[in-house]
């Protein structure tokens, strides 16, 4: 039993670095209403390190890992200037149109390769049995990076996230503050795609918030709800991938999943936002 912990220890490890950054993320990424920007940037990231390895550069390496930013940073960029255009479009048909592309361009590149389906399923799901300890530190210190940047500007992140009128209102530029969020946020979401994969990237940023946003209302308590559920949904979801021997980044998923139904069922029984179990009010 001993072996077997410490096998499954990076990967749950893993999860709980995942659940730290993504978890915060989410809250924003719910504010701003642009819900499938994480799969996009994601699939994103996923596509420059599929071209890093079609180039010839190792996966995993800090090359791979630059290409792969590079490509991220260029989404961010476009994302912002999506925001510019909200009146004419909305930013969400520039989201889902940036991850069909890229998608598609993936699936291009990965033919390419000698193994393009493993590729495939390695962009989607990962792999978190292969993580290392050296890979998870290397997150934890870009994650730690980011996340100082955002406790420092917390006041002016949160503001252009949740009230863009009253941001502008008080001076601040809100295409600065938003490049500089996809920025960040490109940067986590590269690290977070070469360790755990598309769907994991999206399923860490959105349910454990959208299933605490059932009940709670504000930050604070959505942000620390938000992790006592992240680890829940990974401690069942890598038990599960253990006892009935299934891949561990698509048992966590499908985890988060029956949380989520679970989470609904249970609102429904409680008539009424007055009995919401977690108060009111904003941070």
């Amino acid at each position: 039993m001993s072996d077997i912990l410490m096998f499954l220890m990076p990967a749950f490890a893993a999860c709980l670095v995942l659940t730290g950054i993504h978890v915060y993320l989410g809250i924003h990424v719910l504010a701003r209403g642009v819900i499938f920007v994480d799969l996009a940037l994601a699939q994103v990231a996923a596509l420059g390190a599929t071209v890093g390895i079609l180039a010839g550069i190792e996966p995993g390496t800090v090359s791979s890992y630059l290409v792969s930013l590079g490509f991220t940073f260029a989404g961010a960029i476009l994302f912002t200037l999506a925001r510019s255009q909200q009146a004419r479009v909305p930013v969400e048909a520039f989201i889902g149109i940036v991850y069909a592309v890229c998608s598609a361009a993936a699936v291009i590149v990965a033919d390419r390769l000698p193994h393009g389906a493993d590729e495939i399923r390695e962009i989607l799901v990962g792999n978190l049995l292969s993580v290392s300890w050296e890979h998870i530190a290397a997150t934890i210190g870009i994650y730690a990076a980011v996340g100082a940047l955002h406790f420092v500007f917390r006041k002016q992140f949160l503001l252009v996230s949740q009230d863009p009128a009253a941001a502008a209102a008080s001076g601040l530029s809100i295409a600065r503050w938003d490049l500089l969020f996809y920025l960040s946020f490109g940067a986590v979401i590269t690290s977070s795609v070469a360790m755990g994969g598309v769907l994991i990237v999206f399923s860490y940023l959105v349910i454990p918030v959208v299933i605490v946003s059932l009940f709670a209302r504000s930050t604070v308590r959505r942000l620390a709800a938000g992790w006592i559920m992240g680890f829940i949904g990974s401690v069942l979801g890598i038990y599960a991938s253990y006892s009935y021997d299934m891949p561990t980044g698509a048992a966590v998923v499908a985890t988060f999943g029956v949380l989520l139904v679970l989470a609904l069922i249970v609102r429904a029984l409680i008539p009424g936002e007055a009995h919401s179990v977690m108060g009111k009010g904003h941070a």
